[in-house]
């Protein structure tokens, strides 16, 4: 298949993308506003390879994506393109809801009318809000509590909204905490490493207790690409990890890895609407074929190996618009907060 991905330059989609290209049916064209999280040193290796085009454009422009469209032939894709950190959402709501939903409309449409023969969504658990027991299924309502995640359920919604409407051959899937290389240093687990090797404080919200299920980025991709050739149209399907652990004690197997104290971890004031738990039953998913493989031991151990291999990739970042960042989400927290 001719897959566009859009995003591909990000976290998920740079490895997305690299999936891929390991199978010799698929040419792939990755379509990425290349913003603060979008960095073409994560496809690096792939560059100059033959089933693979980069093109530099945002979703929100219709006119880019329908000549993608057209020139490239594409007949599935992967919208992967979105805003995705809770805590930049509470920072600008504004950009979230252009990228996440004004953008999806622009695709979603651009697509139905190219004839496109699979879109697929790729969204997050977090639209099912805060589940305090039990696990979120696909047809749950949409509770979201953050500006981040009202902004994934709006485009889930109008993704759906194709198939009601026009029989548009769409999916979704909807995630659970993602982690892996290459993933920018605002999100949990590589800030926490990051800092670590620095010596610096890990700024942990709250009490610590918040619940999450992680998933490792190469079963997140692989869940991706089986919903994609396997998928039934109009249908939703849960990814999860079955990896629930708390953010204290995911910190502190970081720390213990990197042979850091514990006295590195720094409690700090609480994020508004911060979401106590979440989780998936991805019974749809695994009917369907596909089954998590990486255990989070296995994929943690991994995933701080390549951070302290690879300081140039996230030295860099973290030098640039990252420090005022993180300065004005965290600085005046972690001056009033409590040593672990």
């Amino acid at each position: 298949m001719r897959i566009l991905v859009t995003g591909g330059a990000g976290f998920i989609g740079s490895h997305l993308v690299r999936r891929l290209l390991a199978d010799p049916r698929h040419q792939v064209v990755n379509l990425d506003a290349l913003r603060y999280s979008g960095n073409l040193e994560n496809l690096a290796d792939v560059a100059g390879h033959p089933r693979y085009t980069f093109v530099h454009g945002d979703i929100c422009d219709a006119a880019t994506v329908e000549q993608v469209l057209k020139e490239q032939g594409i007949e599935a894709v992967v919208n992967a393109a979105a805003e995705t950190h809770v805590d930049r959402s509470i920072l600008d709501p504004h950009s979230f809801a252009k990228t996440d939903v004004v953008g999806t409309a622009v695709l979603l449409e651009a697509s139905r009318k190219a004839k496109v023969e699979r879109y697929l969504q790729v969204s997050t658990d977090e639209v099912y809000g805060s589940v305090e027991t039990g696990m979120s299924t696909e047809e749950d309502p949409l509770i979201p509590r953050s500006p981040y995640a009202a902004s994934k359920a709006g485009g889930d919604l109008l993704v759906r909204s194709y198939w009601t409407t026009y029989r548009f051959p769409v999916l979704i899937t909807r995630g659970s905490n993602t982690y892996g290389p290459h993933q920018y240093p605002e999100k949990f687990i590589p800030l926490c490493v990051t800092n670590a090797i620095d010596d610096q404080p890990l700024p942990i919200y709250g009490d610590g207790r918040y619940r999450r299920d992680w998933l490792s980025v190469h079963d997140h991709c692989s869940a991706i690409e089986h919903v994609l050739l396997n998928g039934r149209p109009g249908t939703v399907y849960n990814v999860g990890g079955g990896n629930e652990r708390e953010n204290i004690a995911v910190a502190e197997m970081i720390l213990e890895q990197l042979g850091k104290p514990t006295s590195l971890i720094r409690f700090v004031e609480d994020r508004p609407g911060h979401d106590r738990r979440y989780a998936v039953d991805c019974s749809r998913l695994r009917a369907l074929g596909w089954a998590p493989t990486v255990p989070f031991e296995e994929g943690l151990r991994a995933t701080v190996d390549w951070y302290r291999t690879h300081e140039g990739w996230w030295r860099k970042i973290k030098s640039g618009e990252f420090r005022a960042y993180y300065e004005r989400m965290y600085g005046k927290r972690l001056r009033e907060g409590v040593t672990g």
